[in-house]
């Protein structure tokens, strides 16, 4: 049974009580700009990702939900880390919470067109790494992604 059908399942009995999840979270860089996806859900920009369907890995996850994101296949992901925590509480509008416990990729390596939107994204966008918006989903992640960006020096 796919993670999303489980969590759908699971709701059903818990409703929106706090709930572990295990994700992974894609950030795509190119050129000094980051690719950004605008929620449908909260209008914040996010990176790509979600959670995990039952058996599969953080990795095939990761390249699962950039695909169903962006239209973008990750040929090569490289591993920024790992995110738990208290910053990792996060509440959906619809009244969810979830604690996140998140695999965080960077892909420099993809192929594929862009899609123009999907079910849940309602834009795509490319940010210079230094012009990264204010008004994100998870600022931890973006805080991972541009820790690793100057740790490793890339443009």
């Amino acid at each position: 049974m796919p993670m999303s059908e489980y969590l759908r399942s699971l709701r059903e009995y818990i409703g929106h009580a706090c709930i572990i999840v295990p994700a992974s979270g894609v950030f795509v860089l190119k050129d000094g700009k980051a690719l950004l996806q605008k929620r449908l859900d909260d209008g914040k920009w996010s990176d790509h990702g979600g959670s995990l369907d039952i058996g599969e890995t953080f990795e095939e996850a990761a390249k699962r939900e950039l695909f169903e994101e962006t239209g973008l296949t990750a040929n090569r992901l490289e591993f920024m880390g790992l995110l738990s925590g208290r910053e990792m509480l996060h509440t959906y509008p619809n009244g969810d919470r979830v604690y996140i416990t998140a695999a965080y990729w960077l892909c420099e390596d993809f192929s594929g067109e862009l899609l123009p939107e999907s079910d849940e994204t309602s834009e795509l966008r490319w940010f210079g790494i230094d012009k990264l918006p204010e008004n994100v989903t998870l600022p931890a992640a973006f805080r991972l992604f541009k820790n690793y960006i100057s740790e490793k020096n890339l443009k």
